[in-house]
């Protein structure tokens, strides 16, 4: 398993934009397919955006499409997750996720090693 520190949460303004960041270690980031997950009070981990190995190719959930990019830095070993047009419905705890597999994973139990997680706080 590699060893992921999610940074660039914090409290905003609703219209505003944050980018997360995600440093990978212990291992090769291209060799895992990355996603990012969030998970609000009361509610259970939801499915936010997945990339690719190489980053040739991107997945979104449906709530996020249009704002958020998703990127990586296979160089530095890093995931990006640029959130535009924030809302209050995107105040959430997001975790920065690997999965050792080939596919674009939309299920967090495809998911083998986990970060702690940045807050984010969209006011509105």
């Amino acid at each position: 398993q590699v060893r992921l520190v999610e940074s660039g949460g914090g409290l905003v303004q609703a219209g505003v934009s944050l980018r997360l960041s995600c440093a990978v270690s212990g291992g090769t980031g291209s060799n895992y397919v990355m996603g990012w997950f969030r998970q609000a009070p009361g509610k259970k981990r939801e499915f936010v955006s997945t990339i690719s190995r190489n980053g040739g190719g991107t997945k979104y959930s449906d709530s996020v499409k249009g704002r958020f990019t998703i990127s990586r830095d296979n160089a530095k070993n890093m995931v990006y997750l640029e959130m535009n047009s924030l809302n209050p419905e995107d105040t959430a705890l997001y975790y920065c996720a690997a999965a050792r597999g080939f596919y674009m994973y939309t299920n967090d139990r495809d998911y083998d090693s986990w970060g702690q997680g940045t807050q984010v706080t969209v006011s509105s």
